[in-house]
């Protein structure tokens, strides 16, 4: 296993990172312990959760993944063995997630309420990186239209430098070692990275955004600040919830797998997607690896990336993934005909 420092911390994490968030309703507790088991074998320390997940979203599963980390670490204890990464959501309408139904937002009074019920859902005292799920602003995310911004709870924007003090304060009590972003734009990252240096609170040291290779948005603009200022990439759905698999070739839905359960796959029914998908894997095909390994070795191999975030339903599915460390697959040759088929199929699913 490849450990990758973690932003200007002195913090080493996995090039993989495991993420969890189909447990607690995909995945069963057990299940979940059976992945973090073979996840500590092989030797990933970083593991990635949220208090909004298991996803979707729901109130009768908020806080599910949280807690099968939590029975896990009880269990097996090692917990100065992994590394912890959970995300406090952003500004939305699930009501559910604070205290009398308010909507949260990332103030002081919501970001202290998030954390405080992630640690006691993770049994420990501390997380090592604590994100920002998504922005306080209006912004075109999760599949939105590029320029439709997603309509918000009515209320004035938290001003990023309050946001930092607000994380400043959890830093100072011992109950966060480190902060980062997530979902986030080029333009906020810097103001992130101004707001700490004008001493507003925390430097963050990592974001983590989609990235694969049907949306390589991550390279224009926030590649060159992840690489400059140390702000590394946490590269999540790096096989684009599965489609980079081939398991839904040619309209295929199988028993179990997300999209056939939830829907929620709009950003893969656009023009272009499935030209590009079956470019890929036939790519695949033609040098003899699994399509999954080609599109996790292809995000593993960029520079601006801290660690790749992997998930599975299956043990099948969780050692085809971790599979990609035992073999090179991205040479210059393929590398060619990746560039040549962006070339053609460009970011069709951002």
């Amino acid at each position: 296993m490849e450990y990758r420092p973690l932003g200007r911390t002195d913090l080493r994490v996995s090039a993989l990172c495991l993420g969890t968030m189909t447990w607690g309703q995909q995945n069963t507790e057990q299940e979940g312990h059976a992945q973090l088991d073979v996840a500590r074998e092989r030797g990933l320390n970083f593991l990635d959760t949220a208090e909004s997940y298991s996803i979707p979203p729901r109130a009768e599963t908020q806080g599910s993944t949280e807690r099968i980390i939590g029975t896990w670490l009880k269990s097996r204890g090692g917990r100065d063995k992994v590394v912890i990464a959970t995300k406090v959501s952003g500004r939305s309408t699930s009501t559910y997630l604070r205290p009398g139904g308010a909507h949260p937002e990332l103030n002081r009074a919501n970001i202290h309420h998030a954390v405080e019920g992630s640690l006691r859902r993770l049994q420990t005292d501390y997380i090592d990186l604590y994100q920002l799920h998504w922005p306080d602003r209006a912004l075109p995310l999760f599949a939105e239209s590029s320029t439709v911004f997603r309509d918000l709870p009515p209320g004035p924007e938290n001003p990023i430098e309050e946001t930092l003090a607000a994380l400043q304060d959890l830093v100072a009590a011992g109950k966060v070692r480190h902060v980062g972003l997530s979902n986030e734009t080029a333009w906020g990252t810097t103001r992130f990275l101004a707001a700490a240096a004008a001493g507003h609170g925390p430097r963050v040291v990592s974001i983590q955004n989609a990235y694969h290779l049907l949306n390589r948005t991550f390279e224009i603009g926030l590649a060159e600040i992840a690489l400059r200022e140390q702000v590394g990439l946490l590269a999540y759905s790096p096989l684009a919830q599965g489609y980079l698999t081939g398991k839904y070739r040619n309209g295929s839905l199988p028993p179990g797998a997300r999209a056939t359960l939830f829907g929620r796959t709009q950003r893969y029914q656009k023009p272009g997607v499935s030209e590009a998908i079956e470019r890929y894997l036939r790519l695949a095909d033609d040098i003899g690896v699994p399509p999954a390994q080609l599109a996790l070795a292809f995000v593993l191999t960029r520079k601006f990336v801290t660690s790749v975030i992997i998930g599975a339903t299956t043990p099948a599915q969780l050692a085809e993934n971790l599979g990609v460390l035992d073999r090179t697959i991205i040479t210059p040759e393929v590398e060619a005909v990746i560039d040549a088929i962006h070339q053609v199929h460009s970011n069709p699913a951002p």
